[in-house]
């Protein structure tokens, strides 16, 4: 039966996107405040302090992205989290004291409060800028430099508030991306299960609907035959019982047609897997030369269950050895070939019986898709179906609405 996912709409989990822009930034923000604390190592007359914050860094770095891993509803808490991140701004500070390392540390904290809450981080974002001027000052007031420095060192307050701001910015732009290819792959889905349920519908009306109407036709006609014509009353219990077991065969074999394919897998592999189970069940041997390919859904359906008619032709009338099926692309045309080295197809004055063996259902199928469907000798002797289909579907050939019976 067609595959219940089609139905089901791909739904976006919460969270997800926030937990993802926060681990970047985490480790965006240990790359660059380990190498603003790896520099000061060499500058500073306390190195200590330096490898200290390097290690501080990394492991608070390493825990975060590991819980947001395993545990990523945690994302659904964002003002929880920020105001513990915000937290490790103390630590910082007291771990390496004001300097470079710490105002990228601060920076980084600051885009990750913007990518957990957006805009609404702004108090957080003015308390981490309050902590950092007051570092900036402690720092003027312990070190000399000149004024073009100072002025540098005052303005990393207000970088860490743009930095908020871009992962706020950098939060909502993947949510729009994603919502964007997520509501592509459910339309997709949508077109996908549609364009099922009209196979599905043509394929009952030209096959189980008809079969049933012709048995209820019978049934209703039996119960004044029994009265007036006993003999007629038993033939048409004789067609009813063959209907119904027609009708049974026919929905076994709708079913296994629908299941034919598999939309996942490449479609050579799907032909490739198709006809070697044939050629285990009927005992002929088969030699493949498939072409990669990837054909829209409607025309691998239909394409496998014109390969399927025309290998239970084979099994059932060409009394065949050995059957070839060949899949290749030709001037836009997807075309498949399958010969036999049997006893052919029996012939009249004008040319094949396409009435016969399936023919007829293999010329609608190919023409539902816009191709054509020729029959002929194969080059060992046999019968040659040879069927061309256009690698992609009009509007009106991909819809494959029913056809009025």
């Amino acid at each position: 039966m067609p595959d219940q996912g089609l139905t089901d709409e791909v739904l976006l989990e919460p969270g997800v996107v926030g937990a993802a822009v926060s681990r970047s930034i985490l480790i965006i923000r240990a790359t660059v405040t380990v190498t603003a604390a790896s520099a000061g190592v060499l500058l500073v007359a306390e190195p200590g302090r330096q490898l200290f914050l390097i290690l501080c860094v990394v492991l608070v770095t390493v825990l975060e992205i590991d819980i947001m891993t395993w545990w990523p509803s945690i994302v659904r808490m964002p003002v929880t989290m920020a105001v513990l991140d915000t937290l490790g701004i103390a630590g910082a500070l007291a771990a390496g004291g004001p300097g470079l390392a710490y105002f990228c540390y601060a920076a980084g904290c600051a885009a990750l409060s913007g990518a957990l809450l957006q805009l609404r981080a702004v108090p957080i974002w003015v308390a981490q800028a309050t902590v950092s001027y007051v570092a900036a000052i402690r720092f003027l007031a312990e070190f000399r430099l000149p004024a073009d420095v100072q002025v540098f060192v005052l303005a990393c307050p207000m970088a860490g508030v743009v930095c908020g701001v871009g992962g706020a910015l950098a939060r909502t732009a993947v949510d729009r991306q994603l919502q964007s290819v997520v509501s592509l792959v459910n339309v997709a889905q949508r077109s996908a299960a549609a364009s099922e349920r009209a196979r599905l519908a043509r394929e009952l009306h030209d096959s189980l609907t008809k079969t049933l109407r012709g048995v209820s036709f019978a049934a209703l006609a039996l119960p004044s035959s029994l009265r007036r014509h006993p003999e007629l009353a038993e033939q048409l219990a004789s067609t009813v019982s063959a209907g119904v077991e027609t009708a049974a065969q026919q929905a076994r074999g709708l079913v296994t047609g629908l299941r034919l394919d598999r939309p996942e897998e490449p479609f050579d592999r799907v032909i490739e897997t198709t006809v070697r189970d044939w050629s285990r069940s009927s005992g002929v041997s088969v030699e493949l030369a498939l072409m990669p390919t990837d054909p829209p859904i409607t025309v691998r359906y239909e394409l496998l269950r014109i390969i399927g008619e025309a290998l239970t032709n084979v099994e059932r009338h060409a009394s065949a050895r050995q059957v070839q099926v060949r899949l290749y692309q030709e001037g836009g045309m997807l075309r498949v070939v399958v010969d036999d080295d049997g006893r052919g197809l029996p012939r009249r004055p004008s040319g094949p019986l396409e009435g016969h063996f399936g023919i007829a259902g293999m010329s609608e199928r190919a023409r539902s898709l816009g191709g054509t469907l020729a029959t002929g000798v194969s080059p060992a002797g046999g019968a040659q179906i040879a069927v061309a289909v256009p690698m992609r579907l009009t509007e009106e050939e991909s819809d494959l609405s029913v056809r009025p019976g």
